[in-house]
């Protein structure tokens, strides 16, 4: 099972690269976030030809998350609860014998704004939705198999990012501690676990040539429980396509990608 997650930039304007990226990596579910449009604009019809059923929480010009997948998918929660003014953040759904969140984690825009704070606050809010999940971080193999893909806005090390020093906002021991709560649920971040020396990223400023000079920050990942963890075989940061595509303009996130047993 190929199992990805995917900041899209805007899925009306990316939707083409979508395609061209889904008929060649052919992922079985596909957690996309930043689709900057509302639910009935969500593109079913090119994605169902696709052989994709999705399910959405969109927001008109900001945020929304998506769920793409190969076998009809049940939604179990729509919005992180209590942090709804916060817009369209978390959409968790049963699929394929999987638990699959897609979350798109608050900005914070910088250390001084406001949303610095807030961003905070929907981190704890996260962690308690998460922590009151059934069976969550259990290490019984017969517990259900949870993954969850995202964009965190977080670096949670300094391999994380090019440019530590001075860095602010995404580099933070508050932010830190709030990435790391999530893992002490019982969570994996997956890349990581595979290659916990790689310095490699997820994202890339288009402005300056921050792509080609290796000026990124990994803020994109798969978390998993252990029952999840313990299927997976192999993950990357695809790379390919953050790159053009037959003319068209990539988003500035990497599409992170992870095959799981069965």
């Amino acid at each position: 099972m190929r199992i990805a997650t995917w900041n899209i930039n805007g899925l009306r304007a990316r939707l083409d690269f979508v395609l061209h990226w889904l008929r060649a990596r052919t992922p079985d579910i596909v957690c996309l976030q930043e689709l900057k449009l509302t639910d009935d604009k969500f593109p079913h019809d090119a994605l169902s030809a696709l052989g994709y059923h999705a399910v959405s929480h969109g927001q008109k010009a900001w945020n929304g998350v998506a769920i793409l997948s190969r076998e009809p998918a049940e939604v179990l929660q729509v919005g992180l609860p209590g942090q709804e003014e916060f817009g369209a953040r978390l959409l968790v759904a049963a699929v394929s014998g999987l638990r699959v969140a897609s979350v798109y984690c608050p900005n914070g825009k910088d250390l001084d704004h406001e949303d610095y704070g807030r961003k905070l606050a929907w981190f704890d809010t996260l962690g308690e939705y998460l922590g009151g999940l059934d069976k969550l971080a259990s290490g019984d193999q017969a517990a259900l198999p949870t993954v969850i893909g995202g964009d965190f806005n977080i670096c949670p090390q300094e391999i994380d990012s090019w440019q530590e020093a001075g860095a602010g906002i995404f580099h933070t021991d508050a932010e830190r501690s709030r990435f790391q709560a999530l893992l002490d649920l019982g969570l994996s971040d997956l890349y990581r676990h595979k290659y916990p020396h790689d310095r490699e990223f997820s994202w890339w400023d288009y402005r300056g040539g921050a792509f080609h000079k290796k000026r990124g920050l990994r803020i994109d990942f798969l978390l998993a429980n252990a029952p999840a963890l313990a299927r997976l075989q192999a993950i990357e940061i695809d790379r390919e396509y953050r790159k053009k595509q037959d003319g068209m303009t990539a988003s500035d996130h990497a599409p992170v990608i992870a095959d799981l047993d069965g």
